[in-house]
C-alpha cells in the first residue's frame, strides 16, 4: 500500500525545492547501509567460525593467511570431504548416524577454515542436495546443526554461491520452529541471515517462503545469542526496499515490546546493537513502523544508549535510527519532541552534541543531520539548539570538517535562522540569530559551499547568502558579502542559473 512506503520529507524551510531529501536519504540510508556492514566489523554476511553452541575446533587467527599452496590443498580436501558425506549418507548400517556426523563435521572443519571458504569446490563436489537430505525432520540434532553451519558459510560466500542454497530454505526455515532445540534454530537462522544478505531478490524469495514470521518470534525470549542472531537476521530481511516486510515485522504479537526491552538491556550491548539496527530499517522504510515506534516511546531508550554507550558499533544504528524518527513529517517529528517538554529535548540536544564531539566523522556526520531537522522544525526547538553546546561545535565544523559534514552543518545553521514558514511563501528570518552566527563568522563557511560542485550544497550556500544579503541591519549585508569575496560567485551562479 502506498501508505507503508516512505512519505516523510526534511522539513526544510530555508529550501522548499528539495522537499524530499530526507526521504530519499532515509530509503538511500536503508538501500546502502549493506555495504558499510559489509565494509565494517558488523557485515551484511557472516562466516561462522564458532557455532551457535559456542563450539569450534578451528583455530581462527592461525588459519586466516593461506599461500596458494594451502588454498589448492584446502579445496582438494573439501572436495575428498563431500565424497565422504555422499558415502555417510547413502550408508544404512550399524552407525550409520555417527558416520553422517562426523562427516558433516569435517566439511564443516574445512568450510571454516579460512576467512575465504572453499565453498566453490563443496558446490562442484555436490554438497547442497546432500546437505538437504540432512536437514531432513527428524535426524537427530547434533546432525541438523553441522549440515546448517555448513550451509552457513556457504552462503558466505559470492552471490552465486549463496543462491545455490535455494533448495535448501524451505528446510532451514522449517527448523526455525518452536520443536527445534535453540542451537539447531540459531544455526538456521544464521544461514537465513546470510542469504538475506544477499539481495533483494533472495530476500522476496524467502519471505515468499514464511522466513519473517518464526524469525520474529526468536526476537520474543530473553535467550541473547538467540534473539541476537534473530536481530541480525530480520534486519537483513527487512532492508527493502519494499517496505511490506518492515511493516509486517512490527505487527508481529510481542514485537515491539522485545525490541524495546532487548533495546533497554544495559548487560547486552552486541544485542542492543542488533536490535537498533532492525529500528534503523523500520523507521527507514515503514511509515506504518514509524508511527507505532513514536507512539510507543522509542525515543528515550534510544536517547540513554547514546547518552551511556561509547560503542561505535551501536551508537551509529542507534543514533541513525533517532534520524529516522526525527526526519518525519511535521505532526511525527512534533511527536517525538513536544514543544514544551524541554527536558525532553535538551535531552535529545545533549546527546547529539556528545557525538558532535566525537573523533569518528559518521557520528558527527548523523547528528549534524539529525539537528538539521530538529532546527527545521518550531521556533521553541530552534532556540534549544541555538542557547546548547552545539552551536559552537557547529561553527567550527563549517570551517574544519570534510565536505559531507560541513553540508549538514550547514542545514543546521541556516533553518536555526528561519522561521517555519506559512504555506509555500518564504520563510520569515530570525535576525537575533543571523546576526550572531554571521558575527560568529559562518558566513564563509557558507559562500566555501556556493563554489561547490554539489548542485545541493552550492544552493545552501546561496540561500544563506541570501539572507544575509537582505537580513542584517543598517543594510550591511551586501559590504559583509563582499568582505568574504561572496558576492562575485553569488552573481555569476545566479546569473548561471538563470541561463540553465
Amino acid at each position: 500500500m502506498a501508505d507503508d512506503s516512505l512519505a516523510s520529507h526534511r522539513r526544510d524551510p530555508i529550501k522548499s525545492s528539495v522537499g524530499n531529501v530526507a526521504a530519499q536519504r532515509r530509503r538511500q540510508n536503508a538501500a546502502t547501509v549493506g555495504k558499510e556492514r559489509r565494509e565494517s566489523l558488523v557485515r551484511a554476511k557472516r562466516l561462522c567460525r564458532v557455532g551457535a553452541t559456542g563450539d569450534g575446533d578451528v583455530p581462527v587467527e592461525e588459519n586466516d593467511m593461506m599461500t596458494d599452496e594451502e588454498g589448492f590443498l584446502l579445496e582438494d580436501q573439501t572436495s575428498s570431504a563431500v565424497k565422504e558425506l555422499k558415502s555417510a549418507v547413502a550408508y544404512q548400517g550399524k552407525g550409520a548416524m555417527q558416520k553422517r556426523v562426523n562427516a558433516l563435521r569435517e566439511l564443516r572443519r574445512l568450510l571454516s577454515k579460512s576467512e575465504f571458504p572453499p565453498v566453490e569446490a563443496a558446490l562442484k563436489a555436490g554438497a547442497i542436495p546432500l546437505l538437504v537430505q540432512c536437514l531432513s525432520f527428524g535426524s537427530p540434532d547434533e546432525q541438523l546443526l553441522e549440515a546448517a553451519w555448513c550451509l552457513t558459510n556457504i552462503a558466505a560466500g559470492k552471490p552465486e554461491e549463496t543462491k545455490a542454497l535455494l533448495p535448501a530454505l524451505p528446510l532451514l526455515i522449517a527448523h526455525l520452529g518452536e520443536k527445534s532445540s535453540l542451537p539447531v534454530a540459531e544455526q538456521c537462522a544464521w544461514a537465513l541471515g546470510n542469504v538475506a544478505g544477499e539481495g533483494e531478490e533472495l530476500r522476496k524469495v524467502l519471505l515468499s517462503q514464511g522466513a519473517l514470521p518464526p524469525l520474529a518470534r526468536m526476537m520474543l525470549p530473553n535467550k541473547g545469542s538467540t534473539v541476537r542472531t534473530a536481530a541480525w537476521a530480520l534486519s537483513n530481511l527487512i532492508k527493502g526496499p519494499d517496505p511490506k516486510a518492515a511493516t509486517e515485522l512490527i505487527k508481529v504479537d510481542g514485537v515491539l515490546d522485545a525490541i524495546l526491552r532487548h533495546l533497554r538491556n544495559r548487560k547486552d550491548e552486541e544485542l542492543a546493537t542488533e536490535v537498533a539496527w532492525v529500528i534503523v530499517y523500520l523507521s527507514a522504510l515503514s511509515n506504518f513502523a514509524t508511527g507505532v515506534l513514536v507512539k510507543s516511546d522509542a525515543l528515550q531508550p534510544l536517547v540513554e544508549r547514546l547518552a551511556t554507550s561509547n560503542s561505535l558499533q551501536l551508537l551509529i544504528p542507534v543514533l541513525r535510527s533517532l534520524g529516522n524518527l526525527v526526519a518525519g513529517d511535521s505532526h511525527t517529528t512534533s511527536t517525538v519532541l513536544i514543544p514544551g517538554m524541554k527536558s525532553q529535548v535538551n535531552g535529545v540536544v545533549k546527546v547529539l552534541v556528545k557525538c558532535l564531539k566525537s573523533d569518528h566523522r559518521v557520528l558527527k556526520k548523523e547528528a549534524s543531520w539529525v539537528l538539521s531537522n530538529i532546527a527545521a522544525g518550531s521556533i521553541e526547538h530552534k532556540q534549544l539548539i541555538y542557547s546548547s553546546e552545539a552551536v559552537p561545535l557547529l561553527l567550527r565544523l563549517l570551517s574544519t570538517a570534510p565536505f559531507d559534514i560541513r553540508k549538514e552543518v550547514a542545514y543546521v545553521l541556516g533553518n536555526l535562522c528561519v522561521a517555519p514558514a506559512a504555506g509555500e511563501g518564504k520563510p520569515d528570518l530570525i535576525k537575533e540569530n543571523l546576526v550572531s552566527l554571521v558575527q560568529r563568522g559562518c558566513l564563509s563557511g557558507f559562500i566555501d559551499l556556493v563554489r561547490s560542485a554539489d548542485i545541493e550544497a552550492a544552493r545552501l550556500g546561496l540561500q544563506f547568502t541570501e539572507l544575509v544579503l537582505r537580513g542584517m541591519p543598517n543594510g550591511g549585508g551586501p559590504k559583509l558579502v563582499e568582505q568574504e569575496e561572496g558576492m562575485t560567485r553569488w552573481k555569476d551562479t545566479n546569473s548561471m542559473k538563470t541561463k540553465t
